[in-house]
């Protein structure tokens, strides 16, 4: 079975995940650690632990892919109500963590002492006061097995596939918990932590981001997952994107160990346009990504070489200025630029039809299968 290893964010590159997860592939996802928005931002806070939301996601995709519908299913992919009081949910967490929700009940009991002695971990290490409003039951049960394995997201990750009957990997591209991603603006201002790279204002979006700088408090460089390295040096290909540049793609490369793993593989490498434009990169084209993407590589690479990578741009064939929910079109190149060296651009009609602005997850993934199939990769020096 040929091994794919997939670098994104929690939700980009979903469709995509659904249609190879029903291929004959072993699929890997590698998300970020260092997540810092919504349920995830009150866990960190609170534990000092490693983000485990994209984790979440990315699991609770592959299982949909894997056609897993399961109660336990269910339970880790439900959240607590966000519009009633504090109190409320509290009730309402408790109704699962007592073992008293219907779901629960209609679990065999091996697997409802297991959820139920995840979910009280959690709650005993946040504390009374913690606040359950919309948050995921998902990150509360991974959270807790976290914590009673000694801290150990690995092993936590490996009971929740075990709970949820996943087949497919997802692991967190390094296993640092203090993680801060920053961005520095054209005009040397600074923008930090991920959620505010995200979140950019229109004037700061307008500006463009500059660099990126992912470190952790004591400004320590981050290493690598081990199983991340594992599972990149045993790949058939490996494929970055889609997902927000700047906080979900480009970051996993100043991960130290993952940029020397993915050259040791010596296999077939994919960059994924997205569809759409977003807040981080107003006013570029796919082209200008990728100019970033490889500069960032050879910046990083001991040996000062990128990949000869094979780029997937969706096309655009309106001649009018199109946006969907806000935000423009990806062009895959300026009008007026030509092919570029050292990477190859493959424009198709990758939008899924019936959801505006989302990859068609079957014609991607045929394009990587494919990809397996017939194609070689090589090193290109800087230029």
């Amino acid at each position: 079975m040929q091994r794919i290893v997939m670098f994104s964010g929690g939700s980009a590159c979903r469709s995509i995940n659904l249609a190879l997860a029903r291929k004959d592939v072993h699929l890997t996802r590698v998300v970020p650690a260092w997540d810092s928005g919504g349920s995830s931002r009150l866990i960190r806070e609170r534990l000092n632990i490693l983000s485990v939301g994209d984790i979440r996601q990315a699991l609770m995709t592959m299982a949909h892919g894997e056609r897993r519908s399961g109660d336990v299913v269910r339970i880790f992919n439900t959240r607590v109500s966000g519009t009633a009081g504090t109190e409320a949910a509290r009730t309402e967490f408790r109704l699962y963590a007592d073992g008293n929700h219907p779901l629960l009940q209609r679990i065999e009991p091996g697997l409802r002492g297991a959820v139920i002695n995840y979910l009280n971990t959690f709650a005993t290490a946040v504390g009374d006061d913690f606040d359950f409003r919309n948050g995921s039951i998902g990150n509360f049960i991974l959270t807790g097995a976290c914590i009673a394995h000694n801290g150990d997201v690995n092993t936590a990750i490996f009971v929740f596939r075990k709970l949820c009957d996943i087949h497919g990997d997802v692991w967190p591209s390094t296993l640092e918990n203090d993680l801060i991603l920053s961005g520095t603006l054209r005009n040397g201002e600074r923008r930090s932590p991920q959620d505010a790279l995200t979140k950019l204002s229109e004037a700061d979006a307008a500006l463009g981001i500059e660099d990126i700088r992912l470190a952790g408090t004591a400004g320590r460089e981050p290493l690598a997952n081990p199983v991340v390295t594992e599972a990149i040096r045993s790949a058939d290909l490996i494929a970055f994107g889609p997902g927000s540049f700047y906080t979900s793609v480009l970051p996993h490369l100043l991960v130290r160990g993952v940029v020397s793993a993915v050259e040791s593989a010596a296999c077939p490498v994919l960059f994924v346009g997205n569809v759409l434009q977003c807040r981080e990169t107003t006013g570029m084209t796919l082209v200008d990504l990728v100019d970033r993407f490889v500069g960032k590589w050879g910046s990083v690479a001991v040996t000062g070489a990128v990949p000869s990578l094979k780029v997937l741009a969706n096309r655009v064939l309106s001649p009018c200025d199109k946006s969907v929910a806000g935000f423009p079109y990806l062009a895959a190149r300026h009008h007026a630029a030509g092919e570029r060296t050292g990477y190859v651009v493959v424009e198709d009609d990758f939008e899924d039809v019936w959801n505006r602005g989302q990859h068609d997850g079957d014609l991607v993934a045929e394009q990587i299968l494919g990809l397996l199939r017939h194609d070689t990769i090589s090193v290109t020096p800087m230029r």
